[in-house]
């Protein structure tokens, strides 16, 4: 297949993907010749009669692998975004695969014998070095063939249960979708809610891939309210078998590579470092976080009448908050629509941080009618990038929010980054996109990430800016969505969708007031799935346990197993541990929002949003990526250590 156009680099601005001349025919041989050239590459590298450089090992590995990065990228964009039957098949084939081709690399012992040779001259030279020692050492360089044997299996195995259980997943969001015949069943959703609902005179709420369905606050059918969360917190059953084997696989492989379990394992090399300090973290937080959700729960069962179940308290919250602070999601909608939120709130923050500008490019093309792209440019008119938006949800998209790179930034192969923001927004039937409070977070969240990779400005690829350690990547992310509700950039953005008005000031304090609210809830359920995670993968090697009742005891443990509350992802629906790579690294988020909250503290006290702070930010934490200590970094930004208080009094736990 000559015309495969994976086998040369794209032609078009900053190597996008050539997505109109992409089809599904041209991934398995462009696998097949990326795998193939990548081992010859490897098979060169090791077989250098030279004495051993940086240069002649490393930096030569660092090339290798050009035609499998580029199908690998977009590849992997459709699994998750745009995943036909044909791009499942193909998933299904490459993914052990792929975990083989991984193996032959870092288990191959003339290659680690050379990388143990290296000598580095300069920070980024000895940051790269460590990385490559690291990952071959955990990957399994130092096993004997026997083990090596097996590690091979366990990996094969674990990449085949992972995309079953990620595929199933994705189905499940329309097979478990609320069904009813009458839209009087609907009643508490806004008018065009129901009408996009509807199809073939029925009416239809697919699952977002949360526990908490957004519905659940609304309708006011206590029973269809019941069947919601039901359909949802149910849906894939079978996937707590696949959980569990995956589970069982990992403490084995953990156990092969000297470690008492895959926690231990998997934080060796995060900032967290050993098991004792995140379990130190998130027990810290149980304690305070239930008794505040005790409280509000005496507050809605004297609002309700009745014990509060786990499907009413969304319904319950979002009245006390209706009442109390006089906010009503439906009201803030029409001020965040999707196109000012973007240009006017999100582009217009990053201008007064960093300097950076967007132009779209109607003439590029993404690889979905829904994506848009922008050009975006340096302070100085220079390119930095593209910019990548797929707003909306759809039946072959995955569930929640996320970024990832189409070309990673990289000196060293003259690359500029080529980023993706993916929502999961309801695409309205007709008019503007209104999003809710939630959504214009995720939005600013996501960016977050995505000027992490876009203001990398590093020499080496594995350096890349969001190539850090993963209770450290979501630090950027999280600091960005602190701009949705400041004052200069509500004032861009927030307007009325008709009229042009500002968003009255009172209706965001009052939403700011009324997220505090609910904070024992969210910090409960989100610490219910941290613990879940982290609870599967402190599984000792061998140790037998039943799936049908882990998760329950599980909780038990921890003092979670609370009737009002789930984890926002139950073990059937995780994907960011059994399809993803949180596995052992939920409790990231809460991890990462300790430097978060302390550093949102930070830019307050120094003026807010101004190219001071921004450029700050972007010379010590985002353009690093890998290079430096991610925790020194944050240090030098702060100048001091982070401090846990500042998180526990903005969830309202102090």
């Amino acid at each position: 297949m000559t015309d495969n156009p994976f086998f040369a680099p794209s032609a078009l601005p900053y190597g996008l993907p050539d997505f109109e001349n992409i089809r599904e025919e041209h991934f398995l041989p462009a696998f097949e010749r990326g795998m193939a050239e990548q081992i010859a590459e490897i098979d060169a590298i090791k077989n250098d009669p030279a004495p051993v450089t940086f240069e002649n090992t490393l930096t030569a590995l660092e090339r290798s692998g050009a035609v499998l990065r580029r199908v690998s990228n977009v590849f992997f964009t459709f699994s998750s975004s745009d995943a036909t039957d044909g791009v499942k098949e193909i998933e299904k084939e490459m993914s052990p695969r792929l975990a083989a081709h991984a193996d032959a690399i870092t288990l191959d012992r003339d290659l680690w014998k050379r990388i143990e040779k290296v000598m580095a001259d300069g920070p980024e030279e000895a940051a790269l070095l460590e990385r490559y020692r690291t990952d071959f050492v955990k990957a399994g360089a130092l096993l004997d063939e026997a083990d090596q044997t097996r590690l091979r299996e366990l990996n094969g195995e674990l990449a085949r249960l992972s995309t079953e259980f990620g595929q199933n997943v994705v189905e499940s969001l329309t097979e478990s979708a609320l069904v009813v015949d009458d839209a009087a069943e609907l009643d508490g959703l806004d008018e065009d809610r129901i009408a996009m609902a509807e199809q073939d005179g029925k009416y239809v709420l697919p699952l977002l891939n949360v526990s908490v369905q957004p519905a659940l606050a609304r309708l006011t059918d206590r029973s269809v309210r019941e069947r919601l969360h039901t359909l949802s917190v149910e849906r894939a059953p079978g996937n707590v078998e696949i959980a569990a084997r995956m589970a069982a696989l990992r403490a084995e492989r953990a156990a092969l590579l000297g470690y008492p379990d895959h926690a231990a394992y998997k934080v060796a090399d995060q900032t967290a470092k050993t098991v004792e300090a995140v379990e130190e973290r998130l027990g810290a937080m149980v304690e305070p976080a239930v008794r505040n959700l005790h409280r509000l729960a005496g507050e809605l069962e004297e609002l309700a009448g009745h014990p509060i179940q786990a499907w009413d308290w969304a319904f319950y919250a979002e009245k006390v908050r209706q009442s109390r602070y006089h906010v009503d999601e439906a009201a803030l909608r029409p001020y965040f629509e999707l196109e000012r939120v973007f240009v006017d709130g999100v582009f217009h923050a990053a201008t007064g941080l960093y300097g950076i500008t967007f132009t779209e490019r109607t003439d590029l093309r993404g690889y979905h009618p829904d994506v848009r792209v922008w050009e975006v440019f340096d302070a100085d008119g220079s390119g930095l990038g593209l910019f990548l938006l797929d707003p909306y949800a759809r039946p072959t998209k995955g569930g929640g929010a996320w970024m990832h790179n189409l070309v990673e930034q990289s000196e060293l192969l003259g690359q500029r980054p080529v980023v993706v923001n993916n929502l999961n927004i309801t695409k309205p039937v007709s008019g503007p996109t209104l999003l809710t409070p939630d959504e214009l977070n995720a939005a600013f969240h996501e960016f977050g990430h995505a000027l992490h990779g876009l203001l990398s400005s590093v020499r080496f690829p594995r350096l890349e800016g969001t190539e850090v350690p993963r209770d450290f990547v979501e630090f950027p992310s999280q600091v960005n969505e602190m701009w949705a509700n400041d004052p200069e950039v509500l004032a861009n953005y927030a307007r009325h969708h008709e009229t042009g008005e500002p968003v009255p000031t009172e209706l965001i304090e009052k939403m700011v007031a009324a997220e505090r609210y609910d904070q024992g809830f969210a910090t409960v359920e989100y610490l219910a799935a941290a613990l879940l995670d982290w609870s599967w993968h402190r599984i000792a090697p061998g140790e037998e346990v039943d799936p049908a009742t882990f998760e329950t005891e599980a909780l038990k443990r921890w003092g979670l197993d609370l009737r009002q509350v789930r984890p926002r992802y139950r073990t059937a629906y995780f994907q960011h541990c059994f399809a993803g790579d949180y596995h052992a690294g939920y409790y990231s988020y809460v991890w990462s929002e300790v430097l978060d909250a302390d550093s949102v503290e930070w830019f307050t006290e120094n003026g807010g949003l101004t190219r001071e702070n921004g450029d700050r930010f972007r010379r010590l934490v985002l353009s690093v990526g890998g290079s430096v200590d991610p925790m020194a970094a944050t240090r030098e930004f702060l100048g001091r250590e982070p401090r846990l208080e500042p998180l526990l009094n903005r969830r309202g736990l102090i």
